[in-house]
């Protein structure tokens, strides 16, 4: 399948344009690089470029004879979406309709889009199924959601939009990895402090009624979404119409037990530094993968949190 990939140059997009590339497809990436790395770009033609520039994008869709798009691109910072609502209304909504009119354009109607289980807000039960209510908390989910809206409105389109939860882990080979800047998520941090990187982990809240006091969250290993990509790419040329799929694994990890984890695969320790809860914070988020496994036939296979926590080790230590 020739492939067009949004973002492609970032976390999971690079890993998901390795992944194509290993499987025969042809890819372009299209990556403004404001996030993105050109170096984890492993495979396909690269562009740099921005999605809302309708005429390159359609220009590439119809040079490369694009049958599909896996749209990454966006922007994905919760506090600086509630600093800068505008930034991620234009980077994420408008240019992603600004995508979708260019596919019409060009006569390409099949989208695999990445989303996010911050569509749902606070949680009222878990695990949450996809029919849970839909209530962002910040901006960002708010333009995550807006965006499903969006591609569901869209006529002659197909889509399947994959909701993850907390994307952990590296390229099992250490070629790719996690490389934000400023680096938010709790994993790459605690190996930066393990590292001798950083100071020390910070835990945010340790009275949440949890078992031993911290937040649980679902982590799924980057190379079990990228197979869920390719997985929703099959569903959708087999003819596949519309669907909003939740990654995870069903099952959650506390912050204390991701910093034991961490400790133990490393064997350094460091310091941690308990402070207040953040605003906005649930006490867990646990997905039901039920439906992806039903219309997917996705089992994820590098999920559990030893894993992880080893790919992601591995790539922590290639960049010292």
């Amino acid at each position: 399948m020739n492939v067009l990939v949004t973002g492609g140059a970032g976390y999971i997009g690079s890993h998901m344009v390795k992944l194509l590339g290993e499987r025969g497809h042809s890819v372009v990436v299209l990556d403004d690089l404001s996030t993105g790395h050109r170096d984890s770009v492993r495979s396909g033609r690269f562009v740099q470029g921005d999605i809302g520039d309708g005429a390159l994008t359609r220009s590439l869709l119809e040079a490369g004879k694009i049958q599909a798009v896996v749209h990454f691109a966006g922007s994905s910072l919760v506090a600086e979406s509630v600093a800068d609502p505008e930034k991620y209304r234009r980077n994420n909504l408008e240019n992603t309709r600004a995508l979708v009119a260019a596919m019409r354009a060009a006569g390409v109607d099949k989208l695999v889009f990445s989303s996010s289980a911050a569509v749902y807000g606070e949680p009222k039960h878990v695990p949450i199924e996809e029919s849970h209510p839909t209530e962002p908390l910040n901006p960002y989910g708010e333009s995550k959601l807006a965006i499903e809206r969006a591609l569901g409105q869209a006529q002659g389109l197909r889509h399947v939009s994959l909701r993850y939860f907390n994307a952990a882990g590296a390229d099992p080979g250490g070629a790719l990895g996690e490389r934000h800047d400023p680096e938010t998520h709790l994993i790459p941090i605690a190996l930066q402090a393990a590292s001798g990187r950083r100071a020390a982990v910070s835990i945010f809240g340790s009275d949440y009624p949890t078992r031993d006091g911290t937040c649980v969250r679902d982590y799924v290993h980057v190379s079990d979404l990228c197979e869920a990509h390719l997985l929703a790419l099959d569903w959708l040329e087999r003819g596949g119409e519309k669907e909003s799929l939740n990654l995870g694994t069903g099952a959650g990890a506390t912050v204390l037990e991701v910093i034991e984890e961490v400790r133990r695969q490393t064997g350094r320790d460091f310091a941690v530094k308990r402070e207040v809860r953040r605003a906005g914070d649930p006490a867990s988020l646990v997905a039901s993968r039920a439906r992806a496994e039903r219309i997917l036939g996705w089992h994820p296979q590098r999920s559990e949190l030893a894993t992880i926590v080893q790919d992601a080790w591995r790539w922590e230590r290639a960049r010292r």
